[in-house]
């Protein structure tokens, strides 16, 4: 998208946009955005809590990328972006505080973390998502990324969390092999397992199988965010394989970005 340099939000004649957010006001509302989500929808307990946003230590390192609407005046979709160069400034990826990601850290190549993805719900089953991605994308092209990765959350149903039965709904293409198995720093806690799938694979998480992306192994227990995270991992080839027409108009494909993530 032409807009997704952009430092500062210019009006658009489109009803949504989508652009790398530079300005502490437009950060501040995209952080307040996924406090609604992660805090008061989910029950995250957030250490931010007290001022209605939600930050910590990756925010100063990444790249927000927020899906304007134009109309309204406000930010409705949001996506944190940590690439290969800023995680080692900050020391790791965030997905490091949940998994052993040795094995997948290993595979040549540049990759970019995708985190705190959420929409607003005012706006959710609208094309923000759809908009979003597709900023995404062309983030991740023009950057020369070989691999997406990060964690992609799941709540839990009433009662606990269908570990087994997610598991039973992905598709085996949608497994990792063994070489790129990670390993959780939490395991989720035999109590709070449960057989009945009452809540799903979340919508987030199918638009990654579909562009082929694959589980890495067992998820992690966040007790803070009250979710199960499961390491997701989508090479950029998959995603030029099967999207292209949908995504990469205008693109031209090199060697350097197809060599073979979330959420």
């Amino acid at each position: 998208m032409k807009t997704l340099h952009t430092s500062n939000h210019i009006k658009s004649s489109k009803r949504l946009d989508c652009f790398v957010a530079k300005s502490d006001e437009l950060i501040k509302e995209a952080q307040a955005l996924r406090y609604r989500v992660f805090a008061k929808e989910m029950g995250a307990k957030l250490k931010s809590e007290a001022e209605g946003l939600d930050y910590d230590e990756v925010d100063a390192y990444c790249d927000h990328l927020v899906v304007y609407d134009n109309l309204n005046e406000k930010v409705v979709g949001y996506s944190r972006l940590l690439n290969q160069h800023q995680a080692e400034r900050l020391g790791h990826f965030y997905s490091q505080s949940e998994f052993n990601l040795d094995q997948v850290l290993a595979l040549p190549g540049r990759f970019l973390e995708i985190g705190r993805t959420c929409v607003d719900p005012d706006y959710r089953g609208s094309v923000v998502l759809t908009t979003l991605w597709s900023a995404l994308v062309e983030y991740a092209l023009a950057g020369k990324f070989n691999y997406l990765l990060g964690c992609a959350s799941i709540t839990p149903g009433p009662s606990g969390f269908a570990v087994d039965a997610v598991y039973r709904n992905i598709d085996s293409k949608n497994i990792a092999p063994a070489s790129l198995q990670v390993s959780p720093a939490i395991p989720v806690p035999s109590h709070l397992r449960c057989q009945r799938d009452e809540s799903g694979i979340p919508p987030l998480l199918k638009a990654y199988f579909r562009f082929g992306a694959m589980v890495c192994g067992e998820p992690c227990w966040d007790e803070d965010f009250n979710c199960i995270d499961l390491f997701v991992l989508l090479p950029l080839d998959q995603l030029q394989e099967r999207y292209s027409k949908h995504y990469m108009r205008g693109h031209k494909t090199t060697n350097e970005s197809t060599t073979a993530l979330a959420v």
